[in-house]
């Protein structure tokens, strides 16, 4: 399974998520041969009216020549006359972690993203592989996947939990730290800045 991963995340003008989801499920479709889509969501705690859509690539060659095709249509994802901001990450897969199958797990997802200082990516990964067995046992919850980011702002990493209500989110993450099986050994010096925000899945995400 290839490791290669993008995360679009668009920002719609007030009250135009509801129209441009129909559009962006047709515009999806249209992908190379190659591309698979794993999720999409609408934020519903942090910034409003943003979308965030989580695409998978056979290999760097099929990244490559999709991004090219985006960068160069008139109107890739078919919300163009919506959208107010739009960026595209790459992202590399922990090595450690296979991410869940499509289906229902939240409906609550967050993304929460760090900036790392320098040398922060190896002792990140390292803390993760010792912490993320003990963190997803059955009396807490899983993680979809973590990655790391290839551009942009770097070093810096991502991690998708699905929860499936706020409730649960709050009563994982208090016993988790309480009972000392999280956050990762080491974590804290890595960390610079945090963005988290919780979405709800699109009708047709394959990650409800």
């Amino acid at each position: 399974m290839s490791n290669h991963y993008e995360l679009l995340r668009f920002t719609l003008r007030v009250r135009t998520p509801g129209q441009a989801l129909p559009r962006l499920q047709d515009a999806l479709q249209a992908a190379i041969e190659g591309v698979e889509l794993i999720g999409c969501w609408v934020s519903e705690i942090g910034p409003q009216n943003t979308v965030a859509v989580l695409r998978r690539f056979a290999s760097v060659e099929v990244q490559a020549a999709e991004r090219e095709r985006v960068l160069l249509a008139s109107d890739a994802f078919g919300i163009g006359e919506f959208v107010l901001e739009q960026h595209m990450d790459d992202y590399r897969l922990f090595p450690f972690l296979e991410p869940l199958a499509p289906g229902k797990h939240g409906p609550f997802y967050e993304l929460r993203e760090y900036d790392l200082v320098t040398s922060g990516l190896a002792p990140t990964l390292a803390g993760w592989r010792k912490a993320v067995g003990p963190r997803t046992r059955e009396q807490y919850s899983p993680v979809y996947a973590a990655f790391y980011a290839t551009n942009g702002r770097v070093p810096r990493y991502l991690h998708i939990w699905p929860y499936a209500s706020l409730e649960q989110r709050l009563d994982v993450r208090t016993r988790a730290v309480g009972d000392g099986v999280w956050p990762p050994e080491n974590s804290a010096p890595q960390l610079q800045k945090m963005n988290s925000v919780v979405y709800l899945p699109a009708a047709f995400s394959p990650l409800r």
